[in-house]
């Protein structure tokens, strides 16, 4: 079986926000580390991010990355540390080298495509209200917890930071959209993972936060990962 280091973005719960997914894909017999990233210290670097998962990492089972959102700045550079079979980014932030996380948002077109969306449903997607803009269609009992499990931000080293890689890890990689994303609308997912990976991503029905909205989904998706055929390199679907 394998190992799926799993690593959250900003906004949901920090590891805890994998902890579904985790449940789900320990009864499949594999093994999970959900780390929270994010200390509170404003000098922690990204590689800082990296040290923390790749310590947490003790296995000779085939080793799955997996970025949910900002952790997409992150895992790339656990999957260029230690032998990985699979680089895996759901709804993710795709790095380029040099790139900061603050200059990301302009340099992808960010903000014209959600206002693209946003004119076609109405204001749903780009909504400030989290419970329209990342959690409209996560359960409320799971959605009320996040604020009080959220860690402290990112730190401004971090989001200020040049992405430190010179080029983005030989490693197979897929891209999960999710389909109803109201942060990162699936057009402009397509187009991320088409420009900044050359492949064509596989979908996914559900909100910014698949991990909580869709975590049985979302499992069987990485477990199908998990398989000789992600080894052919950046397959598309």
């Amino acid at each position: 079986m394998s190992t799926f280091a799993l690593i959250h973005g900003a906004g949901v719960g920090g590891g805890w926000f994998w902890h579904l997914v985790e449940t789900e894909l320990r009864s499949r017999g594999h093994t999970t580390v959900a780390p929270t990233l994010w200390t509170g210290d404003d000098t922690d670097t990204l590689t800082d991010y990296a040290d923390t998962v790749v310590d947490m990492i003790d296995t000779r089972d085939e080793l799955f990355v997996v970025a949910h959102s900002f952790g997409g700045f992150t895992a790339p550079l656990v999957a260029d540390r230690l032998p990985t079979a699979g680089l895996i980014y759901v709804t993710a932030m795709v790095p380029r080298p040099g790139e900061p996380p603050a200059d990301w948002w302009g340099n992808t077109g960010h903000q014209e495509a959600v206002r693209i969306q946003a004119a076609e449903d109405g204001g749903l997607t780009g909504s400030p209200d989290p419970y329209v803009g990342y959690f409209h269609d996560v359960p409320k009992v799971l959605a009320d917890q996040v604020e009080h499990r959220e860690p402290p931000p990112p730190s401004t080293t971090a989001y200020y930071e040049p992405w430190p890689l010179d080029a983005h890890p030989a490693t197979p990689t897929r891209y999960v959209l999710c389909t109803e994303d109201r942060l990162f609308p699936a057009a402009f997912q397509r187009q991320l993972a088409a420009d900044r990976l050359g492949t064509i991503p596989d979908g996914i029905v559900s909100g910014h936060c698949p991990a909580l909205s869709r975590p049985a989904e979302l499992a069987a998706m990485l477990d199908g990962y998990a398989c000789p055929s992600l080894s052919r390199g950046h397959a598309s679907s």
